[in-house]
């Protein structure tokens, strides 16, 4: 055994978390459970690497996404949902990071618009995996953007956990990501290996 502490930072593509939490909201009425999925983020970590599962800690979490304006958001009664969802977060200890959405009208309806949120994301990421110094760096996302961050992390010498959940089309993984990533934990493989992980990851959709 190892006698080392592991120090992770989770960075989460909330855009994409928010596909994941939808379709096993539509297919299996539960939701994921950010802090059940930390914890079996640390628990593979901590196997990985040999070490008891206290001495592997997630010293970072971070959320990134777009968001409408309150006023917008309380027109579409989404904005209670939207407390709660950040309840959860406060919760784990996720620091949340948004901006605005815009919503252009045109003649086939409207259009929602997210910008920056991906390049925020990266430079923030790696911003802090330079000062923080992580052993291990995980990105919650599938976005063939991110191949480069990827790509960098490794060259600091952090190994870099890709965390995905192909549950369709909108939840896919771009395969020039997955080949950049130093190990790649997809969970729909997993959850089909082992059938429980489904209820050990996820709570009901009702609570």
């Amino acid at each position: 055994m190892n006698d080392e502490l592991i120090s992770v930072g989770l960075f989460i593509d909330g855009g994409y978390y928010a596909k994941i939490d939808e379709k096993l909201r539509t297919k299996y009425a539960m939701r994921l459970d950010m802090g059940r999925l930390q914890d079996y983020i640390r628990d593979r970590i901590a196997e990985r690497k040999d070490v008891p599962f206290a001495d592997c800690q997630i010293t970072e979490s971070h959320y990134f996404r777009g968001r409408f304006k309150a006023n917008d958001a309380n027109d579409k009664n989404i904005l209670l949902t939207e407390r709660k969802f950040e309840d959860m977060l406060i919760e784990n200890d996720v620091v949340f990071h948004y901006k605005h959405l815009r919503e252009v009208h045109k003649k086939g309806g409207n259009t929602v618009i997210e910008k920056g949120i991906d390049v925020w994301y990266a430079l923030e990421t790696y911003e802090l995996a330079c000062i923080r110094n992580f052993d291990f760096v995980v990105l919650i996302t599938g976005d063939a953007d991110h191949e480069m961050l990827a790509r960098k992390l490794k060259a600091m010498k952090t190994c870099v956990l890709l965390l995905t959940w192909n549950l369709g089309d909108h939840t896919s993984t771009s395969r020039f990501l997955q080949e950049e990533a130093s190990w790649h934990i997809e969970l729909s493989a997993e959850c089909a290996a082992d059938p429980q992980l489904l209820k050990m990851l996820c709570k009901s959709a009702q609570v």
